[in-house]
Parts: structure tokens; sequence; C-alpha cells
């Protein structure tokens, strides 16, 4: 699609041109303990410095004064809002806050150590057991960040003599943990079980033990795996199965209990349940279910367990409300999954690359260029709508995009005022 914010040949080179001689006219750091040589640094001035050729504002830490849910205040104005996990609204619910409060009242703020010498909190161990319950799980256990969460499991419990094999666009705190373990990693297409089979039985036999990892609902792209197929491969070729369920949570299946809802599967078919406290339980941390001996194991001598400050009372409190009102309403489910429908249903109609994404939180506008990509996101600012670019690196160029964060607390109007601006900043482009 010609979206018309793309650079022509000799725009590119001139812009080029002018970059570089701002890097040769830039002054040289006189002293050896400056952070200019930090890895990524060259690239990131360069960005910045094409940004502002441009006139392109940086989109990125916009100040919220507000809950930022299906609207925000940014700058002393209301905006539409997708760029934010609340999914289901349940960040500034007031039972949720109630519950944040209680447990601030009763525990304060912080755990004040780790559990193991901090010893532990009712809420911890609530909200454990109900997140065990929710995937029929032995036992749960819960971190104090979602990132550390898969950095920590997957690097402590894969060695250099094991195989990770995971999808290409698993997300970085997986590739992270992996990378710290030492065992030998393979990528599969993304969302290609037939590409996972072959790396899998190409690296197993050397293998003493092999993981495979796959997402719930993939954050770039907003679609889900064929869940189905990946048990089947994992047991095959005798892999553990973990599942990130950061953005699954609350959004997939007909009540928001995850991936395994969508396909009628006995969640213990699954080895290893991730999840974040983040996005639908609106809190902050992560989170593992399995058996018993696996989270005892983990509770013990996981690093970032053990020698991490425990989850907040507050904060472990909401986590456990939320989970009980998506239990109780999954109507809020019913509206997310109808405004995501009505929203990728009018992409669609209205031209635009949605990629492979599937009605349930997330959907990208593909527009193929990191700078239309970053104009379409400034113009729809300027218009009252908050999204995001994700432009390269984090994606290829070609695949620049915005990504669509829905709510069920979207209104109909705010999901069309949204595709119209759209539709009208393309038009203007062309002009």
């Amino acid at each position: 699609m010609n979206n018309g914010f793309g650079l022509s040949a000799a725009t590119r080179a001139a812009l080029l041109a002018r970059l570089n001689r701002r890097r040769e006219d830039a002054p040289t750091p006189e002293s050896p303990r400056g952070f200019r040589e930090l890895p990524g640094q060259r690239e990131m001035a360069l960005i910045r410095d094409a940004a502002a050729s441009l006139d392109l504002e940086n989109p990125f830490f916009r100040i919220h004064e507000a809950v930022a849910s299906a609207h925000s205040v940014v700058a002393g104005r209301d905006v539409i809002n997708f760029g934010s996990y609340n999914y289901l609204g349940l960040n500034g619910d007031p039972r949720v806050q109630a519950a944040a409060k209680a447990a601030i009242d009763q525990h304060g703020v912080s755990a004040s150590a780790s559990r193991m010498v901090s010893g532990e909190r009712p809420v911890h161990a609530a909200l454990e057991a109900a997140l065990a319950a929710h995937y029929q799980a032995e036992a749960a256990l819960v971190f104090v960040s979602g990132h550390a969460t898969n950095v920590t499991v997957i690097g402590h419990m894969m060695g250099p003599r094991d195989l990770i094999v995971h999808d290409a666009a698993i997300h970085n705190s997986c590739t992270e943990g992996a990378r710290l373990s030492g065992a030998k990693r393979l990528s599969f297409a993304h969302n290609d079980w037939r590409a996972a089979e072959t790396a899998l039985a190409e690296g197993r036999r050397s293998a003493r033990r092999a993981l495979l990892v796959i997402e719930g609902h993939y954050s770039m792209d907003g679609d889900i795996p064929d869940l189905p197929r990946f048990i089947e491969i994992a047991r095959r070729h005798d892999a553990w199965l973990m599942v990130d369920e950061a953005h699954a949570l609350g959004v997939v299946g007909a009540r928001g209990h995850g991936v395994h809802e969508y396909f009628g599967i006995d969640p213990n078919e699954v080895d290893i349940w991730m999840g974040t406290l983040s996005k639908t339980l609106s809190a902050c941390g992560g989170y593992i279910a399995g058996n018993h001996e696996l989270i005892h194991w983990l509770k013990h001598s996981a690093p970032g367990f053990v020698y991490s400050v425990g989850l907040a009372p507050t904060l472990a409190a909401a986590a456990a409300a939320s989970l009980a009102i998506l239990q109780a309403e999954p109507e809020r489910v019913a509206r997310l999954q109808g405004n995501t429908k009505l929203f990728l249903r009018l992409v669609h109609e209205a031209g635009f690359d949605a990629g492979t994404a599937t009605a349930h939180a997330i959907v990208p506008v593909i527009l193929g260029s990191s700078i239309a990509a970053a104009r379409y996101s400034q113009k729809l600012f300027e218009r009252g709508i908050n999204v995001q670019p994700i432009v390269y690196p984090a994606v290829p160029e070609k695949a620049a995009r915005l990504r669509f964060f829905l709510s069920s607390e979207h209104s109909e109007q705010d999901i069309r005022t949204a595709i119209a601006a759209l539709v009208a900043i393309r038009e203007q482009a062309k002009g």
C-alpha cells in the first residue's frame, strides 16, 4: 500500500549526507569515561538526528495525567488511548483500588526483602492459589517483574547441554533467558509449527533436555498459535512446552481464560504457564504455574526470586482482585473481543494491512516504513488519538507499523474516529 509518507531515493540520500556531516562536525568526547561508545549509541543518535531533520516528535515517554484506559489525559487534554494494556479496564476499577489500599493498610507498600528472608504475606499465597486454580495447575509462583520471570526461569532451568526452540516473534525476555542459559537456541518462522518440529528434530538428539517456547497472543502481530499442534510436537520430541500468556490472559477464549480455553484443551497439557500481572491483572510482576515439583524448585533456587525483593503486597492484592473480576464478569471479555472485531473489520475495509491479526486485543496497522509509522503516530496524536509506532529495528523496516491495543472500555465512536483519522491522514499524504 502506498501510504504517502515514504522518502524518495534522492531525499534519503540527501538526508544521509546531512546526517553524516553532523556526525563529522560533532566534537569528539574528551573523557575516556564517557558513554558514547556503548552498544547502539551511534545508531540511537542517528535515529534521533534523522527524526529532528524530518520534524518528527518523540512519541515515547509521554506523560499521562490520569488512568490510562480507553481514554487518557496527556498535556492537559483528553485523548483516545490505544497505547495501554488495560484490556478489561480493571486498572482504576474501585474494587481493585480498594484491595490495593487494604493491603497497604495491613502490610505497608513493600515486602521489604525477598520472601525467603522477610517471610510470606497472605496476599502472596492467595494470588498464587488463584493463579494455580485458573490453570488447573498444582501450584504457582509470582515474581516481582514479568520480564525477569522469563529471564530467570529459562536462564536457570536450561543449561549448555540443552536445547531451546522458540518462535521467531517471541518476547525479548525469553531470548534473554535463553542467552543466559547457554543452551543451544533455535528459532522458527513465526507461528509455523512445521518449522518448529523441524528445529526440534534437528537439535533434540544431541540435547539433554529440550524446551519449546511460544506465546498465547503475540504482542507485535496480534495473532495466536495453533496450540494443539505445538503440544503434539513437544510430546513427540520429549520437550517441555512453555506458553507465555502475558497478552492472552483476559483476552483469548470466550471467558478470557487464555489460549487453552480458545482451543478447548486441558491446561495440564502445557508444562509451564507463564504470564504477567501488568496487563489484564492491572498490577506489576510475573508468574509461573505448573506442577508442585517445578514450583518448589523455583521457589528455593531461581535467582530472580530468591535474591529479589518479594512482590509488593499491594500489587499482589490488586492482581488477585483483578483475576476475581475477570472470572466473575466475562462480559468484559465479550466487549473487548467485539471492539477488536469491529476495529479489525474497519481496518480491512479502509484498505490498511493488519497482517495476521485475529480479533482479540491487538491490531497492527502495517505501513511499511518507519518514517510513515512515526508520521502517522504524530498526526493521529494531533487529532487526539494516542497510538505508538513500532519501527526498525524492533521490526523489519518493511513491517514498520502502528500497534493498536483495544480495550473493553473503548466505545464504537472511539473506534470509528480512529479509523476515520487514519483514512484522512492517508488522503492528506496523497494530496
